[in-house]
């Protein structure tokens, strides 16, 4: 699995190179992502790929000193879930 970030999306690839994962985020204020939707494609669902992805994405905030709004049903559970990364939801 590769990880692949992007303006506005960060996204897993298959050894096929093709998206099986990602997450939607787009910079709502100057150091403010909006973090609006997680998809796993079908054929990646059951591999804990939602949640690896989120963790990442958490990372790499956290290293960027950015915030997340969180829209994103998924991750609002996530981040629930995970309160160590509460410095990183806005």
């Amino acid at each position: 699995m590769k990880t692949v970030f992007e303006k506005d999306i960060v996204y897993y690839l298959d050894d096929e190179g093709r998206r099986v994962a990602w997450i939607n985020f787009p910079e709502v204020e100057d150091r403010v992502v909006d973090i609006q939707h997680t998809v796993v494609d079908p054929a990646g669902r059951g591999q804990g790929l939602a949640g690896k992805i989120t963790k990442e994405l958490a990372d790499t905030l956290r290293h960027d000193n950015k915030k997340a709004i969180l829209t994103c049903s998924y991750a609002v559970k996530w981040f629930g879930e995970h309160p160590e990364y509460g410095d990183v939801v806005k």
